[in-house]
């Protein structure tokens, strides 16, 4: 399973005109991790600060020219300007997709570019097989819901203090994040569980999410 080339991506995932996908490059590292501490000063804590080391591209991402691995960093650029970035992370065994960052340039996010960005999970997914496509949002701020929403991600659940963020100058806290999902199979390759392996609880939420008419009781 490979990842798509920029040329297919451009071609099922189209950006605006004047606009153009690019793999990131050894020697963009730098520039990428500047542009990320401009336009998402919060990567410097949790689970994204990871881009802001470049010890993390150098041994799990997928570089342009380089051996495949598995997290991949695209680019969005505007001739020569880095104006957005998105990065995914492949499960190769439970052929799942997780959209782990995707971040757009305050000038260019009228042009619907964080939609597009955001897009780029599920056109990846399908693009390579994958079963499942996900990601998170923090709620926080209400934006990154809103797009993945869009979009026609469900979400499934709610973790209480998975990620921490900078909440206010100086102030670190955990957040809760939401977790947003989409399937990438048809119904049928979804084994349905059954009611009398559900504790109340479970099976209260699984109809609440899963089912528009609820398992019945056996």
């Amino acid at each position: 399973m490979n990842w798509m080339r920029i040329e297919d991506l451009a071609a099922k995932s189209p950006l605006p005109e004047g606009y153009r996908y690019a793999q990131l490059r050894r020697d963009e590292i730098p520039a990428l991790m500047d542009f990320l501490a401009t336009w998402f000063p919060e990567v410097a804590v949790g689970a994204a600060s990871c881009y802001l080391r470049e010890s993390f591209y150098y041994k799990r991402v997928f570089l342009e020219g380089e051996c495949e691995k598995d997290v991949i960093v695209l680019l969005v650029k505007k001739e020569q300007e880095l104006v957005a970035m998105f990065s995914a992370e492949r499960d190769q065994d439970t052929l799942a997709l997780y959209g782990r960052l995707g971040v757009v340039a305050e000038a260019h996010r009228a042009m619907h570019l964080c939609e597009s960005v955001i897009a780029l999970t599920e056109t990846i997914g399908r693009s390579m097989g994958m079963g499942m496509a996900f990601g998170m949002a923090t709620l926080h701020i209400p934006y990154m819901q809103i797009a993945l929403e869009k979009l026609g991600f469900q979400l499934v659940g709610i973790t209480p203090g998975y990620d921490r963020e900078v909440v206010a100058p100086g102030v670190v806290k955990r957040v809760y994040e939401a977790i947003y999902a989409k399937s990438l199979v048809d119904a049928d390759d979804l084994l349905l569980p059954r009611p009398e392996n559900l504790t109340p609880k479970t099976k209260a939420l699984f109809d609440s999410l899963f089912n528009p008419s609820p398992i019945a009781h056996g």
